[in-house]
């Protein structure tokens, strides 16, 4: 369970501690890669390849995240920071009193949008799939667009949120994303930052990206 307790601003000189862990990390990296890379060769046929290889790569680690959101550390954990309505409520109503909750792991507003962003992705990478191999109408390509601009203005939503969170808690969330360390107490920090893991996680993506690009061309 994600702890919760007085906003970082209330304890200016609390330890940091490491929250994410780095395969946590670099797929948060990859999808912002793949996703920009995706939309922005979507109308060029002459990047068709790149677009396609890169929304395969979505679907992939969209596979990834929801198995380590199982069996992942204790603030990758789903469980760990998906909440119901009231949390989210309680959440936002404490941004508008410029007195926030501060969630060590994921706050629950925040658990909405990457459950969003994840199911978003599902969906583009089925029905790009789908146009790809010309199985449905053009429907189906119309649709797959309408998802790219909605998870576009999601993604833009949850910058925007972040840049505002930020502000908030005094707390530089972005960087805290890179670096996989933000103010919490000892026992809320993660023991392991998995870097085998992310390892294999980034050399089985650039494999995919090479065998995309040479096995069509061999």
């Amino acid at each position: 369970m994600s702890a919760i307790s007085a906003s970082p601003a209330e304890h200016p000189d609390a330890a940091t501690v490491q929250v994410w862990d780095l395969p946590t990390r670099v797929f948060h990296v990859l999808m912002v890669v793949c996703f920009a890379g995706a939309y922005l060769t979507a109308e060029s046929e002459t990047w068709r390849l790149v677009h396609v290889s890169l929304g395969y790569t979505m679907a992939g680690l969209v596979g990834f995240r929801l198995l380590w959101g199982w069996i992942g550390t204790t603030h990758a954990r789903f469980a760990s920071f998906v909440r119901g309505p009231r949390a989210v409520q309680r959440y936002l109503a404490s941004l508008l009193r410029r007195q926030p909750e501060h969630h060590t792991g994921h706050n629950p507003a925040g658990a909405l949008a990457i459950l969003a962003l994840l199911g978003l992705t599902a969906l583009l990478a089925a029905s790009g799939w789908t146009t790809y191999n010309d199985l449905a109408g053009e429907w189906v390509a119309e649709g797959h667009e309408a998802v790219a601009n909605i998870m576009l203005a999601l993604v833009g939503l949850h910058v925007g949120a972040v840049l505002v969170s930020s502000w908030l808690h005094r707390e530089n969330l972005a960087r805290a994303m890179l670096t996989g360390r933000k103010r919490g107490a000892p026992q809320e920090g993660i023991r392991r930052t998995w870097p085998s893991l992310a390892f294999a996680l980034l050399a089985a993506v650039l494999a995919f990206w090479v065998w995309q690009w040479f096995g069509r061309t061999i």
